[in-house]
């Protein structure tokens, strides 16, 4: 039986790189993002009054806050400060965030096929192994967790978390896939040459997707996990709201 285009790109992947904050879980789910963001801005105001002017971040993102931070002062000794209290933040975010449906059923099947798996990731490494270890899933990615530097310029669309999954996988692109739900995991991904599949739970995130020309698009884990299962295959179409 002919295999569908998903089918096919997982079938061909050594290595499945998985983006932390969609694909696994909600990190912000009960720790809001928006909080987070307020108290980053209100960090950045204390300590540096005029840094941002209002229109060059959104003000509910905590990661659009510290890239206009960056862009704003790329030197300024504050960076770290506002990068390790955004660590924090994560971590408070990753003791209480919700898993993302079928994705650790997803994680189980692909460790059971013999595939490695990585997480490539804009959030933190130790955030991101504070919700691994509460599910029992750290043994399925260690050591290849690869989140935020502490010198945060190179986040997603830069592919540094990808090159760094590569190199402590041993891994070459072309046996690659990542699942991310943005467009800068697929402008990472396609800078370094892996494969990519689109998470895109809601609407909008299938939209910006598709607006990037990404091909394959699932509105659930439960469409990648059938696939690789050989249960059912995946079509381009409007993700479950």
């Amino acid at each position: 039986m002919r295999m569908t285009p998903l089918a096919a790109a997982l079938d061909s992947a050594k290595c499945v790189f998985f983006d932390f904050d969609g694909p696994i879980c909600r990190l912000f789910s009960e720790h809001p993002a928006a909080l987070v963001a307020g108290r980053l801005r209100k960090l950045l105001d204390d300590k540096a009054p005029r840094l941002l002017a209002g229109d060059e971040y959104e003000p509910h993102d905590p990661h659009s806050i510290l890239r206009a931070a960056l862009h704003a002062a790329p030197g300024h000794e504050l960076i770290r400060t506002v990068e390790q209290k955004l660590t924090q933040e994560e971590e408070t975010a990753a003791g209480s965030a919700a898993s993302t449906p079928s994705a650790h059923a997803l994680i189980e099947e692909l460790h059971g096929q013999g595939r490695t798996l990585a997480v490539t990731s804009n959030n933190s490494a130790t955030a991101i192994r504070v919700y691994l270890n509460r599910y029992g899933l750290d043994k399925y990615f260690s050591p290849h967790v690869h989140g935020r530097q502490a010198d945060p310029i190179l986040l997603k669309p830069d592919p540094d978390c990808l090159s760094r999954a590569l190199k402590s996988t041993g891994t070459e692109p072309g046996e690659c896939l990542m699942i991310g739900d943005t467009p800068s995991d697929w402008a990472a991904a396609k800078d370094v040459g892996v494969a990519f599949v689109g998470y895109a739970r809601t609407t909008p995130k299938a939209e910006a997707l598709k607006q990037e020309e990404v091909q394959l698009i699932v509105g659930s884990m439960k469409e990648v996990l059938q696939a690789i299962r050989g249960t059912a295959g995946a079509v381009v179409r409007p993700p479950d709201n």
